[in-house]
């Protein structure tokens, strides 16, 4: 127990900052952000493609290596969902199929015209001082070519695809359209122009930052070119000079079904820096955010000593700490411990409840939290498995804890359609009963039991991991699974009668 009490007025004063880092940024995120060794590789240019989970924290990165390399005097070029969404660009080019055009080859070379012109643009700004030298051709390029001040970032992009398309797709001679297709592959509009760049590189530190290329993503070829082909570019644009870093974040998940990446997985693998958390580090991140926002807080050097001011440090009769019992219902994401503890102090403001914060009251938001998490993973996945939701349904009222006949049985149902579960129809009929339970537990509905000394974050006496607790896990060796705690609440599910000795994450009575 903590020997600090805040004021119940404090409360309304607890603010744990934005779920999303583009807003938390004007809300003081820089101030109260973890510097992980992942950052100091990422700031460092050691590391440039970054992966994670949805909330993990790869936007934190972002915005605060953006504002930092802003305030150094640097250039920072950010490209945001709807500079690049694959989305818009779906709608407005030739599929795929229609004479297969556009390869990832067509995709890394336009990338690479979008990124060099958006750098070029950028350090061209300062234009009086680029007239002079070989610098001044970068000058004379972009005030000829790019000079539209409204042109939207995709437009490059789009434009360089088009050109590409039109020369595949369209009817040229054989000779004609290799030479021109020839020129489009080597960038001869701009090749000549990167001595010039480099020279001005070598005075000028220039940032740009890829985020969210999950946007509109629907696993087809061409989405998969579209990030497949970003990577290659990258990779070939951070040869040129050493003060240009281009930095790309992808969801893990889209990473692993990318099978372009995957092959070519050991060019990137000294590139990469995959983003996750353990349990220790995301209670520095939530007391540090206590300990910005009130200032009573900010003497206390403890972090449980600081979370057990706002949170009572034992909850029922087992005297679980209060965080496992909250950090136990994410998946180890930055995001889902700042949404349930927000939820929390909102419900306790609700109730005029007097700190530090007790069950009652983390039960209370824990209704709220587990539905719309539930949601958030459903929609996560909406491109992958749609109808994600309804597949979670169908565990509504049961023992949250099975064995593997019974979890079969259970999804053999689903497959076969004996539960109804509406738009999931198409990728369920694909599955047996075994890839289903491992795309459940890989999503993180299903926990598996392990026995020995698995490698992993769980914590001690812990039976039940996630993906994102180990590494590997052989899921369909596993001859026990319990749905995840942050799903329960939601789903109404019934913990197993006369088994409370062997509940690692039971509510507490």
């Amino acid at each position: 127990m903590s020997n600090y009490v805040i004021r119940p007025a404090a409360l309304s004063q607890l603010d744990f900052g934005a779920p999303a880092a583009e807003r938390d940024i004007e809300r003081g995120l820089e101030d109260y952000f973890v510097e992980s060794e992942a950052y100091r590789r990422v700031s460092s240019g050691e590391k440039t493609i970054i992966l994670g989970n949805r909330g993990s924290g790869k936007s934190a990165i972002f915005q605060v290596l953006a504002k930092r390399a802003k305030a150094a005097g640097n250039h920072v070029i950010s490209l945001a969902p709807e500079d690049y969404s694959y989305e818009l660009l779906s709608k407005t080019m030739a599929a795929e199929g229609s004479g297969s055009w556009a390869k990832l080859g067509a995709y890394a070379v336009a990338w690479k015209y979008l990124i060099y012109v958006l750098v070029m643009k950028e350090v061209s700004r300062k234009g009086m001082r680029l007239r002079k030298g070989a610098a001044s051709k970068i000058y004379k390029y972009v005030r000829d070519n790019h000079s539209t001040a409204d042109m939207s970032k995709l437009s490059a992009l789009i434009s360089y695809l088009k050109r590409l398309e039109g020369i595949k797709i369209g009817k040229y001679e054989a000779g004609v359209k290799t030479r021109e297709l020839e020129k489009l592959y080597k960038l001869e509009e701009i090749h000549h122009l990167l001595p010039a760049l480099q020279e001005v590189l070598a005075k000028e530190k220039v940032y740009v930052l890829v985020d969210e290329l999950d946007r509109g993503w629907d696993s087809s070829e061409d989405a998969q070119s579209f990030v497949a082909g970003l990577f290659q570019a990258c990779v070939s644009i951070n040869t040129l000079h050493p003060n240009l870093r281009v930095y790309v974040s992808l969801r893990q998940e889209l990473y692993d079904n990318i099978p372009a990446l995957y092959e070519d997985a050991q060019k990137y693998r000294d590139l990469l820096e995959t983003i996750d958390w353990t349990e220790e580090a995301l209670l520095s991140l939530i007391t540090k955010r206590m300990r910005h926002s009130l200032d009573s807080l900010s003497r206390i050097r403890e972090d449980d000593e600081c979370w057990g001011a706002v949170f009572s440090s034992v909850l029922g009769y087992r005297r679980n700490r209060s965080f496992n019992y909250m950090v136990d219902r994410t998946l180890y994401r930055p995001r889902e411990i700042i949404q349930f503890c927000t939820q929390a102090v909102e419900a306790a403001q609700d109730g005029s409840t007097v700190p530090p914060i007790d069950y009652p009251v983390i039960s209370t938001a824990e209704n709220v939290y587990s539905g719309e998490r539930a949601k958030d993973i459903a929609a996560e996945y909406r491109f992958q498995y749609p109808g994600l939701l309804e597949v979670f349904e169908a565990f509504r009222g049961k023992i949250y804890t099975f064995d593997r006949d019974e979890l079969e049985l259970l999804c053999l149902e689903l497959i076969a359609g004996e539960i109804r579960v509406d738009g999931a129809e198409g990728w369920l009929e694909r599955c047996d009963p075994d890839s289903l339970i491992e795309i459940l537990w890989h999503v993180g509905f299903l926990r598996a039991q392990v026995v020995g000394g698995i490698r992993g974050r769980r914590r001690s006496g812990s039976q039940y991991v996630g993906p994102y607790q180990v590494q590997f896990l052989n899921v369909a060796a596993a001859t026990r699974f319990q749905v995840h705690p942050m799903f329960r609440a939601s789903l109404g599910m019934k913990e197993p009668k006369g088994n409370r000795s062997n509940r690692d994450d039971a509510s507490p009575a």
